[in-house]
Formats: C-alpha cells, structure tokens, sequence
C-alpha cells in the first residue's frame, strides 16, 4: 500500500508534552527499524477508539510524529507513540514521522511516562507501573535533574521523590504509595483491579501478602466472585497496609 504517514509534520499543541525543542524537526522512519520501549506499561488495544485512530491514518496520515530514542544497529525505541505507529502498522503504512533524540535510560522513562500518564482513561495496572518506573527513574537522578548530589539528592531518592512525583501527576504521596503496591500483585489479581471484579483498596491489602496466599485468593475470587475485606484480614499478616 502506498505509504501516507503524511508529508506536513505539525508540532503545536503537543510540542511541551513531548518536550520538543525547537530545533528538531520529525524525520521519516521506517516501523520495522522501530521497536516497543522496554517494559512499556501502557496497554495498546484493538478497541474503538484504535478503530477510529487508523481510520483517521488511513484518511490523513500520522500528523503527530512519535518519539523515539536511537539504539544499537541503526535501530530504534519508541518512547512515545505505541498506538500510533500500532494503527500505522494496522493501516498498511511503511514509515512513520518521527521526533528522534538523544536520552539515557532514566530520561526515557520518564519521557515516556508523562507523554502518557495523562491519559483520561487509565488502568490501575497501568498507572502502578508508570509511577513505579518513573519514582525509579528519579530516585536514579536524584529526584530532580538540578539536584543529584550531597545530602539534598539523598533526600530526594525516598519520600520527596514520591512526593514530587505525587505534585507531577496530580496524586496524593500516600496514593502514589498504594498504586505502586499493586506491581506486587499476581498477574491474575491485577487483572481482576482492571476489570473492576478486585476493589482497589482491597487489592493493596493483598499485595502484602505472600504470592502463593494470592494464589489462592486468586483461586477463591474466580470460584465464588468476590472476597471480603474481613476475609483478607483473617489471613496471616491480614494484608494490612503499612506505613
């Protein structure tokens, strides 16, 4: 099919989310030298709205380019962009525009968590990891790109990175604190918190607990439908929160 990933690039509105400077302009690139960022928590879905998304490829090409990261062998890591380039691929295109710069590993996570994370629509699963790999990325800088040294940068890898972190993303610290407990959940459990069948309070608690007691949650949940939370707090430990 004839490749329409559009010839005018257009960076307005999107310029300070991407952190697009004014020097760089998008290139054309081809998909397949393009691959998906390591551990992406971002789900891409073959839902309505991704219909629409290649619909509108297919009608006009891809107006905003992606942001990718240069690696080994001439290829790249998408840094923002998945679902674009993945209803590219849908609409047969071969290349896409793309923002290409230059980032460390930490500095591309948190590229490629605040081009996404203000999504409107979330799943806990996804804003868990996104937070847990960003305050990760941070406490590796120091919390801040001007402090990364001395006592202050020490006091920033703990509390006050979440704390900034909480001020970026429009969150309390403590709950910060309660998404990032879900990565400790099964697979299967974190499932049933995306699919509203696992109230999210009740999914903290049990992140507490040992995995093969989650196991057998698990196992209880998809038997019977639900679980109390006084349930919970029978168990050894009572997958109390803590502190």
């Amino acid at each position: 099919m004839k490749n329409r990933s559009g010839e005018k690039v257009k960076l307005t509105s999107i310029d300070e989310m991407l952190g697009v400077l004014n020097e760089e302009s998008a290139m054309e690139i081809e998909i397949s030298r393009i691959h998906s960022f390591k551990n992406h928590p971002f789900k891409v879905l073959d839902d309505g709205k991704m219909q629409d998304l290649v619909d509108s490829v297919k009608e006009n090409g891809v107006l905003t380019p992606v942001l990718i990261r240069p690696t080994a062998n001439d290829q790249y890591e998408m840094i923002s962009g998945h679902c674009r380039m993945h209803a590219a691929v849908i609409a047969g295109l071969t290349t896409i525009p793309a923002i290409i710069r230059e980032l460390s590993d930490d500095e591309a996570v948190i590229a490629m968590v605040d081009a996404n994370i203000q999504r409107e629509e979330l799943f806990p699963s996804e804003k868990a990891y996104a937070f847990k790999m960003k305050l990760d990325a941070m406490k590796h800088q120091g919390g801040r790109t001007d402090i990364t040294s001395g006592q202050n940068g020490q006091k920033l890898k703990g509390t006050v990175s979440r704390d900034i972190l909480a001020e970026q993303v429009g969150e309390s610290s403590k709950q910060i604190q309660r998404y990032i407990r879900l990565t400790e959940l099964i697979p299967e459990l974190l499932e049933l918190v995306d699919k509203k069948k696992l109230q999210f309070t009740v999914a903290v608690d049990i992140s507490y607990l040992d995995r093969e007691i989650q196991k057998w949650i698990y196992e209880y949940i998809r038997d019977n439908g639900f679980i109390k939370p006084c349930q919970i707090s029978a168990l050894p430990d009572g997958g109390k929160e803590k502190s």
